[in-house]
């Protein structure tokens, strides 16, 4: 593993970071996951039909799903894997703009490696990334060659994870934009690339459309490509019928978008109003897994076949997504990260106006799937654009070898 220097100039020191949980902070997780208490269980008849063809509980997260979760976390799952996992890598911290920024940094054995910054959401962390690493940094053993390779940054987006907490408003996603093009700079790094999904998304189109000279491209797989006219139909719990002439595909696209702010966005709302209120995420473990794991339809039924079946689906495993939900809580972050929706000032799904190199990657299982045509409106100079098998919202955490796969290729024609 690669080690950077500790000391840059006068007050951009960056410094080296092991993360360390104490057993009294492990023993209260564990007491607390033990005192969980239930309520009733959800009217069984009430199910609804998702755009995808799925059949999901509309009442949110079942009591089967979390009884499995919360036995498993405070009697199997070891609380301190996560902690492992983590300072089994180099990670550093370093203050931009007032604010520790947490990152881990592997550099890649291979010459000529192409610096690339990956950007989580939310309810993720750096957890989304871990297994990525390999394949990215040394794609020889990972079925690539060494001209694929990558040196890797993820950070921790303020307020998530071992980052700073903002403690005074306007920390929206353009100041994150700007916090981790700074990164990428004071690590030395003059040309770049970076990628992201959810909010990691939002992020890397703002450094697009900031378009600072040291990035090459984005990729990524939630893109932002509503069109103006297509975007102004969409409001929280409201939605606009679909326009006359659209395509197939489009007209898809615009239907799970509504699905998505008609039954799907309940967590985003609350935490775009009202994010102090969710002191119950703060005191409760169960409280706040229910909370995480209730993103996203088809993410959930995934996991739910994790705990419930003992069937995970690709890499989303029970032990990955604890590890999730065990470094938010040791971490106390689920009320800060929700600010990020707070201080929000941009369509999750619309198109920024990016200007630089973009590619994307289609996952069946995404909130939606972008049209090509879309995407080539949104991304003028839209260098890839795939559609895959297999993958849902969390699709390097799910899928680390086909997500490695396509970043590899997306950035390919840039070496």
């Amino acid at each position: 593993m690669a080690v950077i220097s500790e000391t840059s100039p006068a007050g951009t020191m960056v410094r080296p970071f092991t993360m360390e949980i104490s057993e009294a902070e492990v023993e209260d997780l564990r007491a607390r996951i033990v005192a969980t208490r239930f309520p009733e269980r959800e009217p069984v008849e009430d199910l609804t039909v998702h755009p995808l063809g799925t059949t999901i509980p509309p009442q949110g997260v079942e009591l089967a799903t979390m009884e499995a979760l919360v036995r498993y976390w405070g009697t199997e799952y070891d609380l301190r894997r996560v902690e492992q996992r983590l300072n089994a890598l180099p990670q550093f911290v370093t203050e931009i703009d007032d604010l520790d920024i947490h990152f881990i940094h592997v550099k890649s054995r291979h010459e000529n490696a192409l610096p690339m910054i990956l950007i989580h959401g939310w309810p993720g962390s750096v957890v989304e990334f871990l297994s990525v690493v390999e394949p990215l940094t040394d794609p020889t053993a990972h079925g690539g060659s060494a001209e694929d390779a990558f040196d890797v940054v993820i950070p921790s987006i303020p307020g998530y994870g071992l980052s700073g907490k903002p403690t005074t408003s306007g920390w929206g996603p353009d100041r994150v934009a700007n916090a981790l093009v700074e990164l990428m700079k004071r690590l030395g790094y003059t040309r770049f690339v970076a990628q992201g999904g959810d909010w990691g998304a939002v992020i890397v189109d703002l450094m697009g459309v900031q378009a600072p000279p040291e990035l090459a491209a984005i990729h990524s797989n939630m893109p932002g490509v509503l069109p103006p006219e297509i975007a102004a139909g969409f409001a929280p719990l409201v939605v606009a019928p679909a326009p006359d002439g659209l395509s197939a595909e489009e007209q898809r696209c615009y239907e799970q978008v509504s699905y998505v702010y008609t039954n799907g966005i309940g967590y985003a709302i609350e935490m775009l109003l009202h994010p102090q209120t969710l002191y119950g995420i703060a005191d409760s473990p169960a409280g706040l897994a229910a909370w995480m794991v209730d993103h996203d339809a088809q993410s959930y039924l995934d996991i739910r076949s994790a705990f419930v079946n003992g069937q995970p689906v690709g890499n989303l495993t029970r032990d990955e997504v604890l590890d999730n939900l065990t470094f938010t809580w040791l971490t106390n972050t689920g009320v800060s990260s929700a600010r990020l929706y707070h201080e929000n000032a941009y369509g999750f799904f619309d198109a920024k106006g990016v200007s630089v190199p973009a590619a994307v990657t289609v996952f069946p299982k995404e909130l939606y799937q972008a049209p090509r045509s879309w995407a080539e409106r949104a991304y003028p100079n839209l260098i890839y654009y795939t559609e895959v098998d297999r993958g849902c919202h969390f699709a390097a955490w799910q899928e680390p070898q086909l997500f490695s796969e396509e970043v590899r290729g997306a950035f390919r024609s840039l070496r």
